[in-house]
């Protein structure tokens, strides 16, 4: 037993390390192409109206998933609101976690995207942490420019999320995902100790290798009327 406990764990830390000692830098620019990429497909993308109603958007690219026996998944990625100007704010750093058991072997990388879509689901991400499906409703986002995007489940979900492994995009269902703010990350990019409610109530100047996420996003979802 202690046997299969150790190479669960050497399975899981294994996968896990690049994560963590991937730089800010390269990480935005890792959250920048990712977003990039969904995006440049209408028909296999996040549909732009339910972008253009949402709050918040997270991009944690590469998280990582590794098992044996005994799962779990770590990723590292960052979170833009809309300001009371209705512009994306500068991001904030946040970490992606969950765990699992079961039959499971194998390790695997996955970018994820979720989107906030409404003031209750963005007061979650706001805090020090939350867990999906718990604290905040959730469910699997659509695909495509024509998805239907009105069913009850999608109308009263504060998080939609979305998931990317070995070029497949599609829905994801991130229930038992714990969200937190990020605070090394945070120093690291920003210089200083912040709270993720600090950096995005639009009173933070954008790091100069943020940038790149953020007109991306400005692109894509560009500037909207403000409304809670």
């Amino acid at each position: 037993m202690r046997l299969i406990h150790l190479c669960a764990l050497v399975a899981v830390t294994g996968a896990l390390l690049p994560a963590q000692e991937e730089t800010p830098d390269r990480r935005l620019r890792h959250a920048t192409d990712t977003l990039h990429e969904i995006m440049a497909t209408p028909d296999k993308a996040i549909p732009r109206g339910l972008l253009n109603r949402a709050e918040c958007v997270a991009i944690v690219p590469g998280m990582k998933k590794a098992a044996f026996v005994v799962g779990g998944e770590y990723g590292r990625g960052y979170a833009m609101c809309r300001t009371t100007e209705g512009r994306w704010s500068a991001p904030a750093p946040i970490r992606l976690a969950g765990g699992s058991f079961g039959l499971q072997l194998g390790a695997d990388s996955t970018d994820i995207v979720f989107l906030v879509m409404n003031d209750r689901g963005m007061q979650h991400l706001l805090a020090d942490k939350f867990k999906i499906g718990a604290d905040a409703t959730a469910a699997a986002g659509p695909v495509g420019r024509d998805a239907a995007a009105n069913t009850d489940v999608l109308m009263h979900a504060e998080i939609l999320s979305w998931s990317r492994t070995r070029g497949l995009f599609a829905g994801a269902a991130l229930d038992g995902t714990v969200v937190e703010h990020d605070g090394g990350e945070t120093e690291k990019l920003y210089g200083h100790p912040m709270s993720n409610r600090e950096i995005v109530d639009g009173r933070t100047h954008t790091p100069e290798a943020a940038r790149p996420l953020v007109h991306e996003l400005d692109g894509i979802s560009p500037v909207r009327e403000h409304s809670n």
